[in-house]
């Protein structure tokens, strides 16, 4: 309960923030913070700590506490982290999450590549699960994933047409909070183009990512193909 907690008011703090309404950047102290949300300072407290972490926000000592206006100047369209990794979750445009539209479902057999990603053994079974998302009418990312049958065996096309993961977290107990990714640029293919709706001179970018349940066991191998001008993204760097 204490981790919802705080997540709502990261929530309601990142809201906050896009929509400007810290005009003068300086956010309110913890204590009136908790007040507003009616929470805890230690809810405060860790909320705050995600958002530095993401790079949204620092703070200055004996001043308080900064929207960080390169994080305004360019705000990221994915934003991949410990405590929310899934694309429904981490792609938003404008406070708007994605739409999704099931390509295909299907089981297969797990290719070696696909066996060494997901730590399987030979002849084991995975779903490939093929996802169009969008924003409205713009497709921004073709999606390819891999998920063990063994681990979740009742999937079907009415539970990945919306979050596969929060699915997993509400019906099934597990929590996926951990990936790593492999982000690139690719030429795109006819069929980049036709469902992305790109020109044959434009380009696309790639992500490839392993994401593992809050234990460690990864869950997912997926392929992403994305329309070049969503992929952008801040990163933040701690220098010790």
């Amino acid at each position: 309960m204490a981790d919802l907690v705080y997540q709502r008011v990261i929530n309601k703090l990142q809201k906050s923030i896009d929509a400007n309404e810290y005009a003068d950047l300086k956010l309110p102290n913890e204590r009136i913070l908790a007040e507003e949300f009616n929470v805890s300072r230690s809810s405060i407290k860790k909320a705050m700590n995600v958002l530095i972490q993401r790079g949204v926000v620092f703070q200055k000592q004996g001043s308080g506490t900064f929207v960080n206006p390169l994080y305004l100047k360019n705000r990221p369209l994915f934003n991949f982290s410990g405590d929310n990794v899934g694309v429904t979750d981490t792609f938003q445009k404008d406070g708007e999450r994605p739409d999704i539209r099931v390509l295909d479902l299907n089981v297969v057999k797990a290719t070696e590549e696909v066996q060494q990603a997901l730590f399987l053994e030979p002849g084991e079974f995975v779903y490939e699960i093929k996802r169009l998302r969008s924003f409205g009418t713009q497709p921004f990312m073709i999606e390819d994933g891999f998920v063990p049958v063994k681990l979740v065996p009742d999937l079907t096309e009415d539970i990945v047409s919306g979050s596969l993961y929060n699915y997993l977290q509400e019906s099934r107990n597990i929590a996926v909070t951990r990936s790593f990714l492999t982000i690139s640029a690719d030429v795109s293919t006819a069929q980049d183009q036709k469902l992305l709706q790109l020109k044959p001179n434009e380009p696309v970018g790639t992500m490839e990512g392993i994401f593992f349940m809050d234990r460690g066991t990864p869950i997912e191998f997926s392929h992403m193909r994305l329309h070049y001008k969503f992929m952008r993204y801040n990163t933040f760097t701690v220098l010790n």
